[in-house]
């Protein structure tokens, strides 16, 4: 039987309320997404506040806003970053991104989109709904995106490969530009499944594209256990 949290280095997620549980792209995104020297940070779609979660341990001197449309992820996200050791720096909201306001932009925004498009939706119902793409249409997400976030921000996310061109068009529309990008393979032998990507205002950026497998025989990698140090049990 599933158990109703997971366990990392330094805080534990509960995911028994909301319908997107811990997962690889969460981790992958909240290990690999650009920060810098960010102080305002948003999460967009927080589920269960993975993401929030491993940016306020990656970056000790920012403050995270995690909004969620759906009550039972707001809720399940703010006990979860109440018992973790950001809880100072965490605050969650029940907010829609595309009428989101904001009194000051944002050094650097998470999203985890909902992608699947709706007549090829997972069967379970809130899983559904968190993952269905005509709610949360990319056109809507990347536009919200580029108005709260700062002139010198970035934008994280992570996709399907057969998604990443609608996505980067779209975000090309409102003057963000890919500058980082990670093709994800599960294992050697199969194309890349996912898409790790990072957009800023600035177009001279030049686009550094990197690889990563996720899976060596029935082990996570090496290079995935090397990203996700500090998070992972096992990559202590």
């Amino acid at each position: 039987m599933a158990k109703d949290y997971f366990d990392f280095q330094q805080f534990r997620v509960y995911h028994d309320k909301c319908a997107m549980k811990v997962g690889t792209d969460g981790v992958l995104l909240g290990a690999w997404g650009s920060i810098g020297d960010a102080r305002r940070v948003l999460d967009v779609g927080t589920g269960s506040g993975l993401i929030a979660l491993m940016v306020a341990q990656r970056s000790p001197e920012a403050r995270i806003d995690a909004i969620d449309v759906e009550e039972s992820a707001v809720q399940q996200a703010t006990e979860n970053a109440r018992i973790s050791p950001f809880a100072d720096r965490i605050v969650v909201k029940h907010a829609d991104v595309r009428e989101y306001e904001c009194t000051e932009a944002y050094d650097a925004v998470f999203c985890n989109p909902p992608y699947y498009p709706e007549d090829t939706l997972p069967p379970d119902t809130g899983r559904a709904l968190a993952r269905n793409s005509a709610l949360l249409p990319f056109s809507e997400l990347v536009k919200a995106v580029g108005r709260l976030m700062a002139p010198k921000g970035v934008f994280s996310a992570c996709l399907p490969m057969q998604a990443i061109d609608s996505f980067v068009t779209e975000c090309l529309v409102h003057d963000l530009y890919p500058f980082r990008q990670c093709n994800v393979q599960t294992v050697a032998r199969k194309q890349p499944k996912r898409v790790l990507v990072s957009f800023s205002f600035d177009r001279t950026l030049p686009l550094e594209i990197t690889s990563i497998i996720l899976q060596e025989g029935d082990k996570k990698s090496e290079a995935y256990l090397d990203l996700a140090r500090g998070f992972y049990l096992e990559a202590e």
